[in-house]
This record gives structure tokens, C-alpha cells and sequence, in this order.
């Protein structure tokens, strides 16, 4: 009788999964603020992002296709450090992604619910979520220091506060 409740058990959890799987995440969630969570390169150890790693990656979708990316690192003396990667346009249409131009393949980006998207670039697979809360003042900042340059002390202590908790 046990092993049949086990079984019964295991066959519902994987019909939710699969389930929770095919839930289809309207395109439109993809705008917004992101901050890389982690990275791993095949065959390699998973990179976790935040402060213990004193590395984030930041991405940002406008609701017009504007489009900023940028590392930040923190330095060993406490600084922050935005590192412009690029800045364009980007579009996501039916699932389907393109970045500055350049396409993707199918799964290469996938909105996984409205806060998490797994991507993949090369041999490195990457989990992003949704910065919701993070401070308009940051956001803006950053997107601009992908077309400028310069860190003021206000900023790098809202990127202390946002991003290296």
C-alpha cells in the first residue's frame, strides 16, 4: 500500500511539473531590470553572482526594444565598479530573441515564470531574475553608464545596497 502511495504520489508532482513547464509567460514580462543570479560553463563549477562572488551582471529591456547591459565588480577596497558591456535595441516576439542584431537559437533564451529567464550564450548557461525593487535612481544610472562612463558615490552606494547584500 505504501509503495502504491508513493507511486501515486511521484506520478502527480511529475504531471505539475510538466505542467508548470509548458506555462506560457507573455513576452512582455521581459521588460525591466535583471541581475545575472548565476553562470556556469559546461563542464565547470557554477558561478553564483551577488556578494560573495562581488560580481553582478545587469541587463535591461525597455518597453520600446532600448537595451543596456553592464558588469559590475566590487573592488577589494569597497568600491563599485560598472563595466559597460553594450547598448541597442533588442526585440522578443512569440518567444523568439534578438540581441543588438544578433539572433538567437530556440531555448538560447527562455522566460521560465514572470521573475526568472534562463539563457544561454556560447557553452555558458546563465539564470537571470527580475529586479523589481530595484531603485529607478540605479537603473537609469546604469543604462546611462552603458552610453557614458563615470561611478559617483551616490550610485555606488545603491549599488552596494541593491546588489552585493
Amino acid at each position: 500500500m505504501k509503495k502504491m502511495l508513493f507511486i501515486l504520489a511521484a506520478m502527480l508532482l511529475s504531471a505539475a511539473g510538466m505542467n508548470a513547464q509548458t506555462t506560457k509567460v507573455a513576452d512582455k514580462e521581459l521588460v525591466g531590470a535583471w541581475l545575472m543570479e548565476s553562470m556556469q560553463w559546461e563542464g565547470e563549477k557554477k558561478t553564483v553572482c551577488g556578494r560573495e562572488s562581488g560580481y553582478a551582471q545587469f541587463k535591461y529591456y525597455g518597453p520600446d526594444g532600448e537595451y543596456a547591459c553592464a558588469e559590475i565588480a566590487l573592488t577589494k577596497d569597497g568600491k563599485c565598479v560598472v563595466m559597460p558591456h553594450e547598448y541597442g535595441t533588442y526585440t522578443f516576439k512569440n518567444g523568439v530573441y534578438t540581441e543588438m542584431g544578433r539572433k538567437t537559437n530556440d531555448g538560447d533564451m527562455v522566460l521560465v515564470d514572470k521573475t526568472t529567464f534562463k539563457g544561454r550564450w556560447r557553452n555558458r548557461h546563465d539564470v537571470w531574475k527580475k529586479q523589481t525593487a530595484m531603485p529607478e535612481k540605479l537603473v537609469s544610472y546604469i543604462v546611462n553608464c552603458c552610453k557614458y562612463k563615470s561611478t559617483p558615490k551616490d550610485i555606488q552606494l545603491l549599488i552596494k545596497e541593491s546588489m552585493f547584500k
